[in-house]
């Protein structure tokens, strides 16, 4: 009990030190697990990976944090400049639509005759909010992209533990499920964000799929 309060203790106080920025938005609609939210513009940095969902995310993320941690050049100081981690990490698989745009997410689309090992996907950081388009450092990895999402709103189920794809898949189809009840329509492809380091206890991770609707 003793030992299991200490590490309570421990990992509160680092999510404290640790606690980073995450996108502004509008709570519109709350039912239990699910949400509507209506998300502020936001910049993302985002790189195609391909592999399943364990494999693509720690490719993607190894290059999206290399970018952040210095792999980059200020367009006005030409010096590299360390950009503060944001939450969530977003990924999305893109696998048949690589030429749509995507917000960090994760997302994934297997085209004809691919398995979901053969998936590409569209790992994202959010930008934080003192950046736009013109002070953003430039990546000198040419494979991330930068991007600029409008406003938008965006129906979210929330949950915890580690995530497999099979996971993914039965968050997304409550997800899908419940916009249906609503009388909504999707309006893009669902992302999977995660918001917590590595070594945060399964109960205590929080995990959301993401996917944006319209209301008509």
């Amino acid at each position: 009990m003793i030992l299991r309060y200490a590490l309570a203790c421990l990992i509160l106080i680092s999510s404290h030190v640790m606690a980073i920025e995450e996108p502004r938005y509008e709570l519109v609609l709350a039912q239990e697990d699910f949400q509507l939210r209506r998300y502020s513009p936001m910049l993302i940095a985002q790189v195609t990976v391909s592999g399943d969902l364990s494999t693509a995310s720690n490719r993607g993320f190894r290059q999206v944090a290399d970018f952040i941690f210095g792999a980059n050049e200020d367009p006005i100081k030409k010096e590299a400049q360390k950009i503060a981690m944001t939450a969530p990490v977003v990924i999305e698989d893109v696998s048949s639509k690589i030429a749509m745009t995507a917000p960090v997410i994760v997302q994934t689309e297997s085209g004809p005759g691919q398995s979901s090992k053969e998936a590409l996907w569209k790992l994202a950081f959010v930008m934080p909010r003192q950046f736009t388009l013109e002070n953003l450092p430039r990546p000198k990895n040419p494979n991330i992209e930068i991007q600029k999402l409008a406003e938008r709103e965006v129906a979210v189920v929330t949950f915890s533990g580690w995530v497999s794809e099979a996971d993914y898949q039965k968050q997304t189809e409550r997800l899908r499920t419940w916009i249906q009840q609503q009388g909504w329509r999707t309006a893009g492809e669902p992302q999977l964000s995660r918001y917590n380091p590595p070594w945060t206890l399964p109960f205590w991770r929080r995990n959301e799929v993401w996917l944006p609707i319209t209301r008509q």
